[in-house]
């Protein structure tokens, strides 16, 4: 079981994979309809774990994406040096799904009010972020932060940054929950952000 203040990034490292990588470019969508955004809202074992539950969403991939060091490895990221987070890539279908339902989930699992940190995970690859991939969905990200800010009484910290690359994460991190649900993190910090996600989409 994680303990108090102990980082995810020690669960990670605890499993002594060694990374894959499959690819480090922002490939095409497979549809015309298909669109994709870029996330960070702390472990992304996480948010992939309550993205994959939202209907449109056609693939969700965890990756590192914001910093300025190309194709870093978990190892690099956590270290805090890369100026990566850790993020998901969420690719939808916009005739099923659109970024009003993809932010009421993203800001419903995180809290974006708080600095460099997720719970007991905390530096900069655990900040609130929103990769756009265009202006549509810059204007979009700061009208809906604009609109939910109320909700909140501390104020949205959340970067708001274009995307440059998104490289994606080692192979053991994806689909880490659905592969690992009854290892420690899983049960104690991801399946309650799950329930949580749940409600949100069957509402």
């Amino acid at each position: 079981m994680k303990n108090k203040g102990v980082s995810t990034s020690y669960y990670h490292r605890s499993l002594g994979h060694k990374k894959t990588r499959l690819s480090s470019s922002f490939h095409d969508s497979h549809s015309l309809d298909n669109k994709t955004i870029v996330l960070g809202g702390g472990c992304f074992w996480c948010t992939e774990a309550t993205f994959l539950l939202l209907p449109g969403v056609t693939k969700v991939e965890p990756g590192y994406a914001g910093g300025d060091v190309p194709d870093p490895t978990y190892e690099q990221v956590s270290a805090g040096d890369t100026g990566h987070a850790e993020v998901i890539r969420v690719e939808y279908d916009s005739k099923k799904t659109d970024l009003d339902n993809i932010f009421e989930l993203f800001f419903t699992v995180h809290d974006p009010t708080t600095l460099d940190r997720q719970g007991a995970d905390v530096g900069t690859q655990y900040r609130s972020i929103v990769l756009y991939e265009d202006e549509g969905q810059r204007q979009s990200t700061e009208d809906y932060i604009a609109k939910i800010q109320d909700n909140y009484k501390d104020k949205i910290v959340t970067e708001i940054k274009k995307l440059d690359k998104f490289y994606l994460a080692e192979d053991y991190h994806k689909n880490y929950f659905e592969k690992n649900p009854n290892a420690g993190y899983c049960r104690v910090v991801i399946a309650p952000k799950v329930e949580k996600a749940k409600k949100i989409i069957n509402k």
